[in-house]
Parts: structure tokens; sequence; C-alpha cells
């Protein structure tokens, strides 16, 4: 099992957990297919009322999907399948409040589960990056998340800059990605306080709310995302091309 949840009855509160610490939370296929049914899980708890998303260890919440990962796909231009596009909790209707605590990097696919959080509470030593354009790929579904989560200029150069940039929580917190920056080590205890709060109110009303919310966002997301698969398909190096973009990296990294 790379996912970990865990209720506590009292609270009403779930942490879901990112559970691959040696690959900084990477996200697999299985990890994927865990996520999928712990949020449709949820759906039918009714001891549980509120989310706490995070990862384990100090280094990431998660750093997208994991490049060993192998995504079979149609042998058609036209049904090109997305791994993580169903990821997240709203994706799966899940209308319970969701609250991130993120410690460490946070980037690429990553942005996928926390464009669908309901806010981000951050350590200070978090760090939010998008190298997809460094390896010659679109940034498309992160960044058109991430547009709606932050003003434009910001969600652009985080995009077009790839792995030079580096959004402190900080900077972050400034621009209204993250609405708290705890004392270090204190964003999962933060988030779980503020869960804890939610899941006290009534169950109804929360839930109305969290889906008005998000309908705030759905009719832009609907148009920007139809169009994204066909802007993945034209800017998108070859795989081996960006397979060797990113072993070149990696190996200059190792070498400073």
């Amino acid at each position: 099992m790379s996912l970990d949840v865990t209720t506590d009855k009292d609270t009403a509160v779930a942490v879901v957990t990112l559970d691959r610490p040696d690959r900084l939370n990477a996200i697999d296929l299985s990890m994927r297919d865990e996520l999928v049914a712990a949020w449709r899980e949820l759906r039918f708890d009714d001891t549980v009322r509120a989310v706490v998303l995070t990862g384990a260890g100090e280094r990431a919440f998660c750093t997208g999907l994991d490049r060993e990962a192998v995504v079979p796909q149609p042998d058609s231009p036209y049904m090109t399948d997305d791994p993580l596009l169903r990821v997240g909790p709203k994706s799966n209707d899940l209308w319970k409040p969701v609250v991130a605590a993120v410690r460490g990097m946070a980037c690429g696919g990553a942005f996928y589960l926390l464009g669908e959080a309901d806010f981000l509470v951050a350590d200070p030593a978090a760090t939010f990056f998008d190298p997809h354009t460094t390896y010659g790929m679109v940034s498309a579904y992160e960044s058109i998340l991430m547009a709606l989560r932050m003003p434009y200029g910001e969600a652009a150069r985080m995009a077009l800059m790839g792995s030079a940039e580096r959004l402190s929580a900080r900077r972050a917190h400034e621009i209204g990605l993250v609405s708290e920056v705890t004392e270090p080590g204190g964003a999962l205890a933060a988030a779980i306080d503020c869960a804890s709060v939610i899941a006290g109110y009534p169950a109804q009303g929360v839930q109305g709310t969290v889906r008005a919310l998000w309908a705030a966002r759905e009719a832009a997301l609907a148009q920007a995302f139809a169009q994204a698969p066909h802007l993945i398909a034209l800017g998108n190096l070859p795989d081996e091309r960006q397979t060797e973009l990113f072993r070149a990296r990696r190996r200059a990294f190792r070498t400073r």
C-alpha cells in the first residue's frame, strides 16, 4: 500500500497520507488507484466530515507522476489518457472539505491534488514549482488549476520558468495560494485543527458550501480542460527525448 488513511472518530477527520517517501511521494498507477478508491470510500463514510491530505516524510508533499510509471495508451491520437486527471477528490465527487498540509516539495502533478483541495496550509520550508517546460512538456492541466488559485502572472512565472523557479511558502501565502504558513513541522497539526473545526459544523451546510465554491470554478475548468489534450499532443517532446532531458538534468544535479 502506498496510501495511508486514518480516521479519528472523535473529531470526524480523516487523514489521507501519500506514503512513498523514498520516491518523494510521486504517484504511480497503484497509488493513483488507491487515491480514487479512498475518495470514493470517504463519500460513503458518514463518520468522516472533513479530510486532511498530506505527504509522508519531510522532503516532499508530492512530486507528481512517478517517472518510472508505465502508462498504457490507446494507439490513437484521439484517445490519450492522462493518468492523474481523475486523481483528486472533486473529480471523484467528494464534496466533503479537504485541507492540504504541504511540507517539502510540491510540484508538477501534485497540482492535480492541490488544485482540488479547498485550502492549503504549509510548512515554512514548503516549495512549489512546475518542471514541465524544463523537460519539453506542456504544463496544461496543472497550469489551468493553478491559474484559478493564484494571480495569472504568478501561475505563468511558475509554469514557464520550470525547474529554475521555486515558489516559497512565504510567497505562496502572499499571493493567496496558501492560507497559512505554520511554525516548522506544524502544517499537519494546523490542517487537522482546521478540519476539526469544520467537521464540528452541520455536514449538509458544509458540503453545500464546498459544492457552491467549486461551482464558481467549474465552467472555466471545463472549457480549459477541453483544450488541454490537444495542447499536450502538439507541444510535448517525444517520451524518449523527455527522458534524455530528465536524466541529463539529474546527472548535472548530482555532480554539483
